[in-house]
């Protein structure tokens, strides 16, 4: 993968119009799922347009040291992955996981079903990180994980355990990629008796557990689902490679465009996702469209353009949480004021994002309530320069870009964003993407 140097901060200046296409990088959700499930496969598998990124990196070092075998098709973002069939040649090794939730969580599901002794850890955000509900659910079905640090967070052992029964409930309110690491390491479980996995209370974030499932169906697993409250994995099914595979775009990094052309203009295409997408977070265009944005789709693209203001919103943003966070900064632009309800997940992701969204945006002169699972904005009358501090969280630099452009109300000003390397999370090359269809050169 590329490397993209990045200064301490970057200088965003007013921008009065966008418009271009931008060609999205790989999902990172599908990336790493399609990663796992490949290396657990039977088989071989040429995975197309794989996302560069920190995340998917630690995946690919991950697989490595467990003794599964990859390697990149020339320069090119395609990889072959060599399966293992649900045997890892390793059965010792120490994992840095960076702040990965989405190499973590199923990492840690496929490891403790196939035994061996394995350690893994991550970044210090890493560590504050909730994993209990997911350990808990496993250890009770007869794995051996421990603690090395805080209970319920990672830095986690893993040990050799014995399964003692088929039955597994997880909370389904704190992280879904709970449930998408018991789902994915289910079939490795279910060889002789089926496995099922109740989830308890509310389920957030379907869309991604609709990734998920999927996925696995793509690699050969079929899951039969009792509405969101249960799941069954039959016996006797194994993961199959598919052969080739390719990895949509990303339909979070599109909302930061897609609001770029809502909020100055546009019109701005994003190509490598569309109507038929897999991915939860293209129903961003549904928000879109209730804040009164041109909104025209096609198999692998979306365009959006407007031509007035936005309209302030009131809605439920548990299915995208996410891509909700760049409606939070559109909100500067909206007629009144907005409130984004049900994102309290947000709270447990790369940072505190509901604390973290509220600091920021005061900064820019907006008034900001922020409840445990909700965020009301006041756009203010003019939007006021600021240095934006990003938390080590890519979402919150690249959504912060926004508040440099005009939109029909208020203008754009000028923003600091700091620490801007913290896009390598999914999208090293943020900002020079974002500088063309700006038109600008990035100070």
């Amino acid at each position: 993968m590329k490397q993209v140097s990045y200064p301490r901060h970057i200088d965003l200046a007013p921008v009065a119009h966008v418009q271009g296409t931008v060609k999205l990088p790989g999902s990172k959700s599908i990336s790493n799922r399609i990663l796992l499930l490949a290396a657990l496969s039977r088989g071989s598998t040429e995975i197309k347009d794989l996302l560069a990124s920190d995340d998917t990196l630690v995946m690919l070092m991950a697989l490595q040291q467990l003794g599964v075998k990859w390697e990149q098709v020339a320069d090119t973002q395609d990889y072959v992955v060599h399966g293992v069939d649900g045997v890892l040649p390793v059965h010792q090794a120490d994992l840095f996981m960076g702040n990965a939730g989405t190499a973590i969580r199923p990492l840690t599901a496929a490891l403790a079903v196939l035994g061996g002794d394995y350690t893994l850890h991550g970044v210090p955000r890493m560590h504050e990180r909730p994993i209990g509900d997911l350990v808990d659910a496993l250890n009770e079905v007869g794995m051996r994980i421990e603690y090395t640090g805080n209970p319920g967070y990672p830095p986690l052992h893993i040990r050799r355990g014995m399964l003692s029964a088929h039955r597994m409930k997880v909370r389904g309110n704190v992280s879904s990629q709970f449930l998408t690491a018991l789902l994915m390491a289910a079939p490795l479980m279910a060889k002789s008796e089926a496995m099922v996995i109740e989830v308890e209370g509310e389920l957030i974030s379907k869309p991604y557990i609709e990734i998920t499932l999927n996925l696995m169906q793509r690699f050969g697993v079929t899951v039969e689902r009792n509405g969101w409250q249960s799941f069954t994995i039959k016996a006797g099914q194994h993961y199959q490679s598919p052969g080739v595979i390719h990895v949509e775009g990303d339909a979070s990094s599109a909302s930061y465009f897609l609001a770029a052309g809502a909020i100055a203009g546009g019109p701005i295409r994003v190509e490598g996702v569309g109507k038929d997408s897999i991915q939860g977070d293209v129903r961003f265009v549904e928000a879109l469209r209730l804040m009164g944005v041109t909104i025209t789709m096609g198999d692998n693209w979306i365009e959006a353009s407007s031509s007035g203001p936005l309209k302030a919103i009131d809605a439920d943003f548990n299915h995208i949480p996410d891509a909700a966070m760049t409606i939070a900064v559109a909100a500067l632009y909206a007629d009144g004021v907005s409130t984004l309800r049900n994102i309290g997940s947000w709270r447990v992701k790369e940072t505190d994002r509901l604390a973290a969204m509220a600091i920021e945006l005061r900064k820019l002169g907006a008034t900001v309530e922020e409840g445990a699972d909700y965020l009301r904005v006041t756009p203010p009358v003019s939007i006021t320069p600021a240095t934006i501090d990003t938390y080590d969280d890519h979402r919150m630099a690249m959504c912060f870009s926004l508040a440099s452009l005009d939109g029909a109300l208020r203008q754009g000003t000028r923003v600091r964003i700091n620490d801007p390397k913290c896009v390598a999370k999914t999208f090293p090359d943020y900002f020079r993407v974002f500088a063309k269809i700006a038109e600008q050169t990035l100070i």
